[in-house]
């Protein structure tokens, strides 16, 4: 089994997903149009929007679309956490990902982690960026 994230934009998946795989290494394998499903005749103003998009970083896949207004949701109560492989990866992803973001948590060194912070991305999408250390063993 795996848990695949699937984001919803408000219009502005395209360019996050070119810009996530350009920043996470990815390659987009897939955009589905509006204009090219069964749903064009109902959401003719979303015919150049984004119905499905496939972004595979890895072995790990990223989905989105472009939610229809009536169903679009910011994005509350959750992250997309990035395990990094070290400190330097994450603090480019950072760095890159805080571009017009909101940074809620600068990225440094906490006690449970080399490196760890948070951000939401300019396009609405919240981001915890990680480098671990080793967990205490539990008891």
């Amino acid at each position: 089994m795996k848990v695949t994230p699937y984001l919803n934009f408000n219009g502005k998946c395209e360019e996050a997903f070119k810009t996530y795989e350009r920043i996470l290494g990815g390659r987009i394998s897939g955009i589905f149009y509006y204009a090219d499903s069964p749903m064009a005749a109902k959401y003719p103003e979303l015919a150049k929007k984004v119905m499905h998009a496939h972004l595979d970083i890895g072995d790990q896949i990223l989905l989105g679309s472009d939610a229809p207004p009536e169903y679009f949701q910011q994005a509350q109560g959750l992250s997309i956490c990035l395990e990094a492989d070290d400190i330097d990866s994450a603090e480019r992803i950072f760095r890159e990902l805080a571009e017009g973001a909101d940074v809620k948590m600068p990225i440094q060194e906490t006690f449970w982690a080399k490196r760890y912070g948070q951000l939401t991305d300019r396009f609405g999408t919240p981001w915890m960026i990680n480098v671990s250390q080793p967990m205490p063993a539990m008891a």
